[in-house]
């Protein structure tokens, strides 16, 4: 059996249908700001922070503003599109794994590059805020994806090694990020950017319902019925 004891998910494209919407609301301001960043280099900042982001759009289009200024128009323009009723919407099938995954007992976390205030909101939104035990964001360790520090911070705050924790990622810049903090990394295919390289992940998957079926080769659980059943102690977990 395997040796994984907990699971931590990426939020925006694993749980959360959101980085359309997040894409929508950079090229408004990529527009306000008269630049012009090609789908291809807008594509590489998936999974990073927006501070991180726009660090490098700074750099790359020689803008006179500061990243932090900048990050903090970017949320300001999120926290109010998802602040609207129905705007945040689940990736299908979350809510049934998710409810599987706690009914089995398996601890599980939240680590996104996305800022503090924003995750809150989505949880708050969304009703998964009761499924995690912790949600960690790139703030509390000050670097984002693709930087494992996340993973690692998000690994001791449920006392594990990193190691001991599966991540279930969508980008390349998060599977990096996973794999670099030592995690098994499954990659949910069916998200915002079903063209991602996903190829350095453990794991591939197009349907996030289909993770139980990946579980059993590192988790000490089974799949059945459309259940998942402990095969040893919940303690142990």
């Amino acid at each position: 059996m395997g040796r994984v004891k907990a699971l931590i998910f990426d939020m925006d494209g694993v749980l959360i249908n959101s980085e359309p919407h997040h894409k929508i609301i950079e090229r408004q301001l990529f527009d306000e700001l008269n630049i012009i960043v090609s789908e291809e280099e807008h594509h590489s900042y998936l999974g990073k922070s927006s501070e991180l982001m726009w660090q490098e759009i700074i750099l790359k289009h020689n803008l006179h503003l500061s990243a932090e200024e900048l990050a903090g128009k970017n949320m300001d323009s999120i926290l109010e599109y998802f602040s609207l009723p129905g705007k945040v919407e689940l990736i299908s099938g979350v809510k049934k794994l998710l409810e599987e995954l706690k009914q089995a007992g398996i601890p599980m976390a939240l680590a996104s590059s996305a800022e503090p205030e924003v995750i809150d909101l989505f949880m708050k939104m969304s009703g998964l805020e009761r499924y995690f035990i912790h949600k960690v964001s790139f703030k509390a360790v000050g670097k984002s994806k693709p930087e494992p520090d996340i993973y690692i911070h998000a690994a001791e705050q449920l006392s594990l090694y990193p190691e001991e924790c599966l991540a279930i990622e969508d980008s390349p810049n998060g599977i990096k990020a996973a794999k670099n903090a030592n995690m098994i990394c499954v990659a949910f295919k069916g998200g915002s950017a079903p063209d991602n390289d996903l190829s350095m992940a453990d794991e591939i998957i197009n349907d996030i319902s289909l993770l139980p079926e990946i579980l059993p080769k590192y988790l000490n659980v089974q799949f059945q019925q459309g259940v998942l059943n402990l095969l040893s102690e919940k303690n142990n977990i």
